[in-house]
């Protein structure tokens, strides 16, 4: 079983690339047939008794090397197989027929090698065919023009017929000696060479400021470059690839961007020929920037932020919505960060900031809900109707929709034409280190906003059919969302190493989280890793051992279980050093799973058992009061930073391993070390932890006691082993109206409210149909609920609560144990066993003793073995904006701990 599901689509593709893309996969056609070999051909009619006619719109060959072809049909003594190729294209079925004439590479029935089945795994039972070795000298050529495999009877008949995918041989033939070429515009001396991958296409010139300038190609590596001189600085260009495009069967010439860029036009119109070791682009005190120190990846503690979101709504930011916000250092929303970073927060997680393709980039062309928002009731449908017109054309998109990776976003910026986005992304960099925190950039290399032909797309213009994961009838894989990128391609993991060294190197940038992981190559992250390492403070300005990397280490799509290679998966890159989102304790503590169609599935944060809501869903009691210490394994599990090997006595007695305990089917512990998994109760994606709340807890749960379990909730990820990550506004109970996949919701239901006084967010209307109105019949009680919106005393009390967590996470050096053997030694759950309390975990961690209680009562825990030592309330809490907490108590000579409900406690020795 999958251990999670997959996260919501959130990202909108062109109507017409979607309608391209997620084509129903058609099966493979029956066998068919193949004549002799010979010069040019000119294919005939089919047989009587061709079961299938020829489709050249689907690509089902895959030429795997320069000497392989992989293809389900059947050879037999009465067909023969061949490639037949056509330079200038013209090809197609005309009555069942191929028309026009072509030149042909002869194919032999083979198998393919052990080898070759461990680099393709998915294809390891395909039959194979040999490419004679007489016609290998025509290889290259059969690249660069319409390629498509046939089979013919004996008389010459064709049987079958289809498109070649062909990124395995370029690869072959390509790939290692291309992995080493400078791509995009380089910088020598002042003058710059634009050179650009492209083996399959004919000719490419260089399109520059109203002019085209041939462009040259290196026959080894398939690289086409030209060499310009300093005038060139600054001007926009574009290529022009004239190529062989199979999604729409003919040659084309397409003016495409640099997917390279280091700058760009407004709305990515053209790339811009810049050198990003101008001094020029470099803000005052650049070059002498002092980071705040850096943390291992286990201590690491995120805030997940939205550029826009952060100070759209901020009526104390100078620059709303702009990276320049971040400069406004007395604006509240710094003020807020600069608190976190003093309570032990050391990264900024931002949104993707890469060049986006949903995103209009000049202010006057970006549209706004032509309504007064403000007047509607709580619960009214018209808030989201208004959003939902502009959607499309707004500023506002959480950004997963990449068009070039490594360019700044353009509407961030004062000016998107031209280099003032990589300048104030820059200031940017520079306004978080001097609030003492380090960026970390969320990267999507997993797919692309668009594919084919589309204007929008990049890569697949220039290479077609190569940069794009193709399924096995050569459509584009969409399981991410999108337009799946082939990052097991040589040339694509190339792209994404190179992109994120230019962050490090160029940017400063401190950490990359990668959108589904998963879906990239162990191998590619791995070569990340390895990449970074190499950077030097004497050579490149960053120490790149220092970078943090984490992801998205789902399992799911037609990559899953390591089908087309090993994954990034949360198993897989244990011990690795790159932590992976772990979703069991979220789970755990949120209840359910954040797609149940009943959003009143508790959990241990949530009421379960302790405090039940009316869902039926929630089972008998004994069923709930089994699952919620089901649950309470699972956040033990977590509390040990998700380590598979770690053992202790589960509820129901039995000692275990943390890979012994259930998660779906699925072992909860898959961690190594510490810092392997990555801690959260909430995120950008799914309800907000207070809107989840909202839902689970019942209905007449007070505003105060939604505040207290909202903390203790992000306790049990704050105070876990290894790194925790918090969306932004969580600490000020941040609220999205209920909106479980705001991804192109607006600012209305995305801004953040640093100021109290403007409410948290909830009761801004129904939430947007797309993605919530199956929810709506419970959401819309719950909006006009007066008991559910906080008001300042719960939404600074929440957020004080939190930064108190934070500074004993961050003081307390025993929450960052750097081994297992540490952990296993240090960390204990002294109560746990069939006599735990329901709704109560106890966790001894040297020398201090956490009790979290999720249950609204009092609760006494007694640990026998500790009495006759002295513990006390740990002096932050104890000094700490917290009164309930203040109430807490420890009985020495029976070694009781009391903790007030919905309440986390921390006692130390004196």
């Amino acid at each position: 079983m999958r251990p999670t599901p997959r996260v919501p689509a959130r990202r909108a593709a062109p109507a017409v690339v979607v309608a391209a893309l997620c084509a129903a996969l058609v099966p493979a056609p029956p066998a068919a047939a193949q004549p002799d070999a010979g010069p040019p051909v000119t294919l005939t009619a089919p047989a009587a008794g061709a079961v299938e006619a020829p489709d050249l719109t689907k690509s089902e060959a895959q030429w795997i090397d320069s000497g392989t072809v992989v293809w389900k049909v059947k050879a037999t003594e009465a067909t023969s197989q061949q490639l037949v190729y056509a330079e200038s294209g013209g090809v197609s079925v005309v009555d069942g027929a191929l028309s026009g004439e072509g030149r042909r590479l002869r194919l032999s029935p083979s198998a393919l090698t052990d080898a070759q089945k461990a680099k393709y795994p998915h294809l390891k039972d395909y039959p194979a065919f040999t490419v004679d070795a007489r016609d290998r000298g025509r290889v290259v050529k059969a690249l660069r023009g319409q390629l498509i495999a046939t089979q013919r009877g004996a008389d010459g008949a064709l049987l079958a017929a289809t498109g070649v995918q062909s990124a395995g041989v370029l690869d072959d033939l390509y790939g290692k000696k291309a992995s080493g070429a400078s791509l995009g515009p380089v910088f020598r001396h002042g003058t710059p060479t634009l050179s650009v991958w492209a083996p399959t296409a004919r000719t490419v010139s260089l399109e520059l400021g109203g002019r085209t300038v041939p462009m040259r190609r290196d026959d080894r590596t398939g690289v086409w470059s030209v060499t310009g001189n300093r005038s060139w600085n600054g001007k926009p260009y574009r290529y022009v690839v004239d190529v062989w495009a199979p999604t729409v069967q003919k040659l084309v010439t397409n003016k495409v961007t640099d997917p390279y860029s280091t700058a760009l036009t407004t709305d990515s119109a053209r790339s811009l020929v810049v050198d990003l070791d101008d001094r020029k682009l470099a803000p005052k005190g650049w070059s002498t920037l002092r980071k705040p120190a850096a943390v291992p990846l286990r201590d690491a503690q995120i805030q997940e932020l939205q550029i826009r979101d952060f100070s759209i709504a901020d009526p104390t930011s100078k620059h709303p919505g702009e990276y320049l916000a971040f400069t406004d250092t007395r604006s509240d929303g710094m003020k807020h960060l600069r608190q976190l970073a003093d309570s032990g927060t050391g990264y900024v997680h931002l949104l993707p900031a890469f060049d986006i393709g949903t995103i209009p980039e000049k202010k006057k062309d970006q549209q706004k809900p032509a309504c007064d928002l403000s007047v509607y009731a709580p619960d009214s449908k018209e808030q989201q109707a208004c959003v939902a017109e502009t959607a499309a054309k707004d500023a506002f998109n959480w950004g997963y929709d990449p068009l070039h990776y490594t360019v700044p976003e353009g509407s961030y910026a004062s000016d998107p034409d031209g280099t003032k986005r990589t300048v104030e992304f820059r200031q940017m960099v520079q306004g978080l280190s001097r609030a003492g925190l380090r960026t970390v950039m969320d990267v999507v290399y997993n797919h692309t906003v668009a594919a084919g032909q589309d204007d929008k797309s990049v890569l697949d213009r220039i290479v077609p059919g190569y940069y794009q994961r193709l399924l096995e009838d050569g459509t584009v894989a969409t399981s991410t969302c999108c337009a799946d990128t082939a990052t097991e391609n040589t040339m694509m993991g190339k792209l994404v190493v190179d992109s994120v060294v230019t962050w490090a190197k160029e940017y400063k940038v401190d950490g990359f989280r990668f959108d589904l992981m998963g879906h990239h190559p162990k191998a590619n992250i791995l070569a990340v890793r390895k990449a970074l390492d190499a950077l030097t403070v004497a050579r490149d300005g960053v120490d790149g051992k220092k970078i943090i990397l984490y992801g998205e280490g789902w399992n799911f799509g037609e990559v899953a279980d390591d089908a087309r290679f090993v994954q990034a998966t949360q198993k897989n890159m244990a011990g690795t050093g790159i932590a992976t989102f772990s979703d069991r304790a979220r789970d755990a503590v949120r209840g359910g799973s954040p797609f149940d169609e009943d959003p009143g599935v508790q959990g241990f944060a949530t009421g379960l058992y302790t405090d039940p809501n009316t869902s039926a869903n929630n089972g008998t009691k004994a069923e709930q009061k089994a699952r919620l210490l089901h649950y309470q394994d699972l956040i033990k599990v977590g509390l040990t930073g998700s380590l598979a090997g770690y053992t202790f006595t589960d509820t129901s007695g039995r000692t275990v391993r943390g890979s012994d305990v259930d998660y779906n089917g699925a072992p909860a512990g898959y961690a190594a070390a510490p810092g392997d998994a990555l801690a959260y109760a909430d995120a950008h994606d799914n309800e907000t932890l207070y809107d989840t709340l909202a839902f689970k807890l019942p209905a007449g749960t007070s505003a105060a006691d939604r505040a207290r379990m909202q903390v203790l909730a992000m306790a049990t990820a704050t105070l876990s082993q290894g790194p925790s990550l918090s969306q932004a506004g969580t600490d000020l109970l941040r609220s999205k109206s209920l909106d479980r996949n705001s991804f192109d919701s607006g600012d209305w239901f995305n801004a953040l409210h640093w100021d109290c006084r403007a409410g948290n967010g909830f009761g801004r209307g129904l939430p947007p149909a797309a993605d919530n109105e199956a929810k709506w019949p419970y959401a819309g009680p719950l909006l006009t609920n007066p008991a559910i919106s906080p008001g300042c005393a719960q939404i600074n009390g929440a957020s004080a609560a939190y930064q108190d967590l934070l500074t004993i996470r961050a003081t307390e050096k025993d929450f960052g144990l750097s081994t297992a053997g540490q952990v296993q030694s240090a960390l204990s759950f002294p109560l746990s066993g069939t006599d735990e309390t329901p709704g109560v975990i106890t966790m001894r961690l040297g020398r201090l003793v956490v009790v979290l209680n999720a249950a609204p009562g009092t609760a006494t825990q007694k640990v026998a073995a500790l009495a006759g030592r002295d513990y006390t309330l740990h002096p932050v809490q104890a000094a700490g904006a917290d009164l309930t907490v203040k109430k807490s108590r420890y009985e020495r000579s029976s070694g009781s701990f009391t903790v007030p409900g919905r309440t986390v406690a921390v006692f130390t020795l004196r």
